[in-house]
């Protein structure tokens, strides 16, 4: 083995600091150059006037197995959602629980509005089918879009506007549901085997967590590459770098100009935070917005989750926007007269905190899949790619790619006889 390879990972995002964990298991001591100043990718947590704000409303999905295989929950100290959702309408609100979880509240359920008695029997029904089925099996089979398939199946459209609509467009970050029912039916089965949760102190905290595991890996901030030839990076500072492999661990398309137009831009997210006295949900659970003509598609009392998210007395909200907007100029004060709309609270009590718009929330992925071969990883001789855009948009596929890129940079180092 050869041990003192000169490994270099682009990227300390979630797969990028896996792959180097990985390298480091396997004796090597790989150097991470992150175009930030802080590790975590997608993954970031901003600490702003007295709040914590994850970039973008994130979760951690608990049955996710990369996760469990690589993270302490215990050491996050997760901080648990209530199962299921607040549908918000003008004047109005109903509850959906997890009839599983929750099955003394099956009762509210069946007169909750939200849709009806056989759309509720069916959740059930699709609960238990998925729970027989691995992973793997459910992304082997035949991809449909999620919308499709839950009319194939007999949802009926009030549900699916209800609920499905509104929730599952906050997970895609697209409303039409065109999103493979291969990663409905991977997401849906993670919702019923454990729970949506985030860190007590951000979701960042996940990525902290893997860069204190690295005891040999050098991570060096604020050193963006600008293109990679062969097994040479080229730095934006305008330093050159020989490596013998070479891990991208970051959208490829701009570093490497064989690759150039071969990624689709990723989808796009805008999350506001406002402050207000009190949670007008009260509960940690997640509210979703079904009325179409609303801009907002849902919104979450952050510190009804986790109260370390205000270092005040004030609740801190967070509201997602899927839905194209022109211009995030004077946004805040739109989806102020909103919630005043939805709560009768009135705008001027939501402070505004600050905007994300978020270019890059998520991949977008032709062919849905959970893994691939440690081989398929490789795009050039000596480099290769790690990423949640090869496999599905999510921190289990982040995991995913970032060992199996690691695995294959281990193989290709293996002696020859």
């Amino acid at each position: 083995m050869k041990s003192d390879a000169v490994i270099y990972i682009i990227g300390a995002g979630i797969s990028g600091l896996i792959a180097a964990y990985e390298l480091e298991m396997a004796g090597y001591s790989p150097i991470i150059l992150e175009s930030s100043d802080e590790v975590g990718g997608r993954v970031r947590t901003d600490k702003f006037k007295d709040y914590l704000l994850d970039r973008g409303f994130q979760v951690l999905l608990t049955a996710y197995p990369e996760a469990q295989r690589y993270l302490d929950y215990e050491a996050l100290k997760l901080k648990k959602f209530s199962p299921g959702a607040i549908i918000l309408k003008p004047g109005n609100s109903f509850i959906i629980h997890d009839p599983l979880r929750n099955p003394l509240k099956l009762i509210n359920m069946v007169f909750s509005g939200v849709g009806t008695f056989l759309d509720k029997i069916k959740i059930f029904s699709l609960t238990k089918s998925l729970e027989k089925k691995s992973i793997e099996e459910i992304f082997q089979e035949p991809s449909q879009t999620t919308l499709q398939f839950l009319k194939d199946y007999g949802f009926s459209d009030k549900i699916i506007d209800n609920f499905f609509k509104p929730f599952f467009s906050g997970i895609f970050l697209e409303n039409e549901l065109n999103t493979s029912s291969r990663m409905f039916k991977f997401v849906f089965k993670m919702f019923a085997m454990g729970h949506a949760a985030i860190p007590e102190n951000g979701m960042q905290q996940i990525a902290e967590q893997l860069k204190n595991k690295l005891t040999k890996s050098q991570i060096i901030f604020n050193s963006p590459v600008k293109k990679i030839e062969g097994t040479t990076l080229y730095l934006s500072s305008g330093g050159e770098i020989q490596a013998d492999r070479i891990i991208v661990a970051t959208k490829p398309d701009k570093l490497i100009p064989q690759l150039s137009g071969q990624f689709k831009a990723g989808r796009k997210v805008i999350n506001i935070y406002y402050s207000i006295f009190h949670s007008f949900v009260a509960q940690p659970m997640i509210a979703l917005v079904t009325d179409p003509q609303f801009l907002i598609n849902n919104l979450v009392f952050m510190t009804d989750i986790s109260k370390a998210y205000s270092q005040n007395t004030k609740a801190l909200l967070s509201v997602s926007i899927v839905k194209p907007v022109e211009s995030i100029e004077k946004l805040e004060k739109m989806v102020a007269i909103e919630l005043e709309a939805l709560t009768k609270i009135k705008a001027e009590y939501f402070e505004h905190i600050k905007t994300y718009l978020i270019e890059e929330a998520l991949p977008q992925v032709e062919d849905f899949a959970c893994t691939l071969s440690p081989t398929n990883t490789k795009v050039l001789d000596g480099v290769y790619l790690a990423g949640d855009f090869l496999l599905n948009g999510s921190i289990n596929a982040a995991m995913t790619a970032g060992r199996k890129a690691a695995e294959a940079v281990i193989l290709s180092l293996q002696p020859t006889y």
